[in-house]
């Protein structure tokens, strides 16, 4: 309840405080706003802000979207959004369209108050940081670079699910998610595997997570100032093993490829020069935020679908079995066994079409540009909702009905499902997050089947899809 009216507050504060800017700015460029998507603007100030955030609030994050699409039979609307003028697009001819203009029409957009949680070293904003990372990234998370860290993943999943799943009548799924999903990004991308250093930088998170979603003002006290505070703590103690790391690659300790720290260090950009550990702070720590949330999510709904649906269950369950039972003693899991997962990953696919992680995503408009043979001005702000397709029975039959057949063979169209967003944004950790979750599942139905304590109960979006309670569940142990 502390995060909904943080982020209530949040956005009517920017709300207020930008709308007279953006009064100014659309008097200058009147000339260019006749012929704008159909829409409304809703109140003023705040706009329809508190509409969108309050269905995501309610369990019903596509709520918003496709009133919209019958109201004005559009598959592109205007709206405003947080203080700002905005367009949302819709369907898969908007997400082609969006995506195959990134950086030439579009290009990524987020409060510049992200900046004082993440600053760089360099001073460049975090859009260009954002662009330098995912420069470097794609050898990290290719294919053969990822079979290395099946078995640690593996691992690591082992001594979870031992220590906070087992010998346990009753768990809350979505915390236990997080540590899982926290653990191994701390592991894989700075070699932190120890479950007391773990604990040493994620409680800090909980506190930057708040931060990121609260009123940007920095007095102290005040959720925002926290948050800096946790930055600052998180970034010297990743300053420390950053140090430590140099010395050990130069003393042949540590191995080049062992995690994303190595890599960072021994990778130059185009230049010749490498990043100084300030910037390399930064980004592992962008990195820890990122690869541990939206698979969290995940697997959290997964926990939800699979108690809700016991043929589903069984199937997963069969498929994870033969895998189980084709290992040797303490063999672990290869990336053979992860391609064995097919149904396992289709029912996967399934939750993420029904309960995406990411709703969608914010542009900001570089250029004045047409769509649709509407205008769309040059600092406009553009949404896509993956709901706009996910739902839509144009390309989901049935969207309502759990179907993972819906993935067999060449699976949906192009632009339709959209968890992973797409073109040159597509997530970079796309494969990673694919390996994690199926681990998790693996590991989850061998051990138990079990059952939702709150039979109702709803995901949330906040700004996650998140079960609202946490998803406690009892659990019923397999026998050996």
């Amino acid at each position: 309840m502390e995060l909904f009216y943080a982020s209530l507050l949040t956005f009517f504060v920017l709300s207020v405080t930008l709308s007279f800017h953006f009064l100014l700015y659309s008097k200058k460029s009147g000339s260019r706003l006749s012929n704008l998507p159909p829409g409304s603007t809703g109140f003023p100030m705040v706009g329809e802000s508190l509409e969108f955030l309050s269905t995501g609030w309610k369990g019903h994050p596509e709520k918003f979207v496709f009133d919209r699409i019958a109201r004005y039979s559009s598959s592109v609307f205007r709206t405003s959004l947080f203080g700002s003028p905005a367009v949302v697009f819709c369907g898969a001819a908007g997400n082609k369209f969006l995506f195959s203009n990134e950086n030439k029409l579009v290009q990524a957009w987020w409060p510049s108050s992200v900046d004082k949680i993440f600053p760089s070293s360099s001073q460049t904003s975090s859009k260009e940081e954002a662009i330098r990372l995912r420069k470097m990234l794609p050898n990290f998370l290719k294919a053969e670079a990822l079979q290395r860290y099946i078995g640690i993943m593996d691992g690591i999943a082992q001594r979870h699910f031992a220590t906070d799943w087992e010998n346990k009548d009753q768990v809350v799924v979505y915390p236990l998610t997080k540590h899982y999903t926290f653990w191994i990004a701390c592991r894989l991308f700075v070699n932190v595997e120890d479950p007391s250093h773990v604990a040493k930088f994620e409680d800090p998170f909980g506190c930057l997570i708040a931060g990121i979603l609260s009123v940007p003002i920095d007095l102290p006290g005040t959720p925002f100032n926290r948050a800096i505070k946790a930055s600052n703590f998180i970034r010297t103690e990743l300053v420390a093993i950053i140090k430590q790391r140099k010395l050990d690659l130069a003393e042949g300790k540590a191995s080049p490829t062992q995690d994303i720290l190595s890599h960072m260090l021994l990778t130059s950009d185009e230049n010749g020069k490498f990043m100084h550990e300030a910037d390399i702070a930064d980004k592992i720590l962008g990195l820890l935020i990122g690869g541990h949330d939206t698979a969290s999510s995940s697997c959290a709904s997964i926990v939800k679908f699979l108690a809700e649906l016991p043929e589903i269950y069984e199937g997963v369950y069969r498929e994870q079995m033969e895998i189980a039972k084709s290992k040797a003693a303490g063999e672990l899991l290869n990336w053979d066994d992860i391609q064995k997962m097919k149904y396992s990953w289709n029912v996967a696919c399934e939750v993420m079409r029904l309960a995406p992680p990411v709703q969608g995503a914010f542009r900001d408009a570089i250029n004045d540009f047409m769509y649709n043979g509407f205008s769309i001005p040059k600092g406009w702000k553009i949404y896509w909702s993956a709901h706009s397709t996910h739902r839509n029975a144009e390309f989901f039959p049935e969207p309502l009905k759990f179907d993972p057949s819906r993935f067999e063979g060449s699976g949906p169209a192009p632009y339709t499902f959209v968890p992973f967003g797409g073109g040159p944004r597509m997530c970079p950790g796309k494969e990673y997050a694919r390996l994690e979750i199926l681990v998790f599942m693996h590991h989850l139905v061998r051990r138990f089947k079990w059952e939702k304590v709150i039979p109702n109960e709803k995901m949330i979006v906040n700004p996650m899809s998140m079960p609202e309670k946490g998803l406690p569940i009892r659990l019923y142990p397999h026998k050996a």
